[in-house]
């Protein structure tokens, strides 16, 4: 039950985060053909060349493109509804977009629910990269720490969660309750 209720918080967070989150220049997915820019996003800054903006806009669809949106959700179903962690990792890779911070996130999750600790810890600090107040990476890679014994680094993770969005916040609550096991418990997050 918890899980579930866990997994809707986590898709409603993402959902808003691609859809509801102001960039302060438009974001870009491969795929989806050119065109014009969606009408949500705002028009190209004058001071940028405008062949650029146009060859990008030609290459690329924007990250709220609704294929993309679909893709990224069929991603997030093969994880959390079908545990089929390979799967989603492919899906994931083939957006094209692995720097965005809530794609590389869920790669670093699915590598680590495979069990491939190096590569979860890459995609991880990957997302982080992109976005250093991404609190679901902090939540997840903080897990990720408990699970190979590194409680003092997860806690530094829970400082930081509590900076980004307080100690209320599902992801701090999440990481918070793992830390109250003892170690050696097994985790299943």
């Amino acid at each position: 039950m918890i899980k579930s209720v866990i997994r809707l918080v986590t898709l409603a967070m993402f959902s808003i985060a691609l859809i509801a989150a102001p960039s302060p220049a438009p974001v870009f997915a491969a795929g989806g053909g050119g065109g014009d820019p969606p009408a949500s996003e705002p028009p190209p800054s004058t001071a940028k060349a405008p062949h650029k903006t146009k060859k990008r806009a030609a290459r690329q669809s924007s990250i709220v493109d609704p294929a993309f949106a679909r893709a990224y959700r069929e991603a997030w179903a093969t994880i959390y509804d079908r545990n089929d962690y390979a799967a989603a990792i492919d899906q994931l890779k083939a957006l094209g977009h692995d720097e965005h911070p809530n794609v590389a996130n869920l790669i670093g999750y699915s590598y680590r629910k495979l069990g491939d600790y190096k590569l979860s810890q890459v995609w991880y600090e990957r997302a982080l990269k992109a976005d250093p107040n991404h609190v679901l990476t902090w939540q997840y890679y903080g897990l990720w720490q408990i699970e190979q014994g590194n409680r003092d680094q997860a806690q530094y993770h829970l400082t930081r969660i509590a900076a980004i969005c307080g100690t209320g916040c599902e992801e701090y609550r999440s990481l918070a309750a793992a830390l109250e096991k003892p170690p050696g418990t097994g985790l299943v997050y």
